[in-house]
């Protein structure tokens, strides 16, 4: 048996007749070299197409305001169904044999939940048979099924993690990742145009990214690939020269000099949060956290000082935080249409004047700062949403385009050109 790739495509790598033409010959391409794929794909386009996630969750909604969880998991795993068919027509239009295969028959044991389950096992028997058959198989990712033969689905993500988990099952060589972007970018080049692809990046930096609204790859997908040490590449379903590279544990050589010597790998986003002060002492914030994260609502963001505390949640939510609050007879002051700008780099560790950096950069772009947030390897901004873009290319400018950022001049005899600290 050849060596096994995994190739994943996105909803957006299949939205039209043409995509779903290129996606076949990146696997055609893959059998002539040699490999034996395993494909795994995504509902096709975005919200508004008629197969993708959020249309059918739509569809549902207008028939029922409430659907039970294992009939509206049946629902959204037909996006993905229809892209393996027609995926899987296609090659064999082209004379290459292959098969469509719903999560279930591709072996993906999950949980019990039915809408944000957990892979737990791959029976890999079937998929050995098939790819020993020379077959190409084509796997609706984002579901499987649990051991008591219910349909599950994964969530948000759910066709990433497909991929790796049988990537790390099938001891794959390698699992692509095609969007319709060039691999990962230092910023989202819809808002920054003069982003620059990332040609290599190491796992912590990638589960950060991803973590911190970069959205090329979902985290859940990064962890297993940490776990299970499986080599990842992201490329343009177009411009085939465009990649990331994820690093593993196997892999250290891919990083070159440069890379090595970079302090900042990229900036991220996430928009729609809200910010909540509260004025309570410390025993009764304590007992308000807890009660947040019965209800499901994710804090971010979080400042605790002896008689307040204030955090930030996703703005959806804010409703539900403040039924919590109610709770405890408390009451929030609420921010809302803040955003989070995030800036992620490994050789950020222990090199001093980064945070004076980003202050300088948001200062030039009269973007205020409203709470901050840091660790080893990435730093965070909280601020108005309205100012998000101008704080993307003002950071981006900052820490990519030296050569165009304004420089001040040292005072002092020798009158030389200040460097800034690095």
């Amino acid at each position: 048996m050849s060596f096994i790739i995994i190739q994943k495509f996105g909803g957006t790598s299949l939205a039209s007749p043409d995509l779903r033409g290129l996606a076949a010959d990146h696997i055609i391409a893959a059998v002539k070299k040699g490999f034996s794929p395993v494909v795994v794909v995504s509902a096709m386009g975005r919200a508004g197409n008629y197969y993708a996630t959020e249309t059918l969750i739509d569809l549902a909604l207008k028939e029922n305001d409430n659907p039970d969880d294992l009939t509206l998991a049946f629902l959204l795993a037909c996006g993905e169904n229809i892209s393996a068919a027609l995926l899987a027509m296609l090659l064999s239009k082209r004379g290459y044999a292959a098969v469509p295969l719903t999560g279930a028959m591709a072996g993906i044991i999950t949980s019990y939940g039915h809408l944000d389950a957990c892979i737990k096992k791959v029976e890999k028997k079937r998929l050995y048979k098939i790819i020993k058959d020379k077959t190409i198989p084509v796997v609706a990712g984002f579901q499987g099924s649990n051991r008591l033969g219910e349909i599950t689905t994964l969530g948000r993500g759910g066709s990433d993690t497909t991929a790796v988990a049988l990537g790390a099952a099938l001891k794959a060589q390698k699992v692509e990742i095609y969007t319709d972007v060039s691999g990962l970018m230092t910023a989202d080049p819809h808002i920054v145009p003069e982003a620059k692809n990332i040609s290599s990046i190491s796992y912590n930096e990638i589960l950060q990214m991803a973590s911190e609204g970069a959205k090329v790859i979902h985290p859940r997908a990064v962890e297993t690939a940490m776990e299970f040490n499986v080599p990842l590449v992201i490329k343009n379903i177009v411009k085939t020269n465009k990649e990331t590279v994820i690093v593993n544990n196997n892999h250290h050589h891919v990083f070159t000099e440069p890379v090595r010597k970079r302090i900042v790998t990229g900036i991220t986003s996430i928009s729609r949060l809200a910010q909540i002060n509260v004025s309570a002492p410390l025993e009764i914030s304590q007992e308000m956290f807890k009660l947040l994260a019965a209800a499901n609502i994710s804090i971010d963001l979080i400042n605790l000082f002896p008689e307040k505390s204030f955090f930030t949640i996703a703005g959806e939510k804010v409703q539900e935080a403040l039924e919590v609050l109610q709770q405890l007879k408390l009451e929030g002051n609420v921010t809302q249409n803040l955003a989070k700008v995030t800036v992620i780099g490994a050789g950020m560790r222990g090199v001093p004047g980064i945070m004076a950096r980003i202050v300088a950069a948001l200062s030039r772009a009269d973007v205020q700062i409203l709470q901050t947030a840091d660790s080893h390897i990435n730093i965070s901004c909280l601020i108005h949403e309205s100012e998000l873009n101008k704080a993307l290319r003002s950071l981006h400018e900052e820490f990519f385009l030296e050569a165009k950022r304004p420089r001040r001049k040292k005072k002092g005899r020798q009158g030389k050109k200040f460097e800034p600290e690095v």
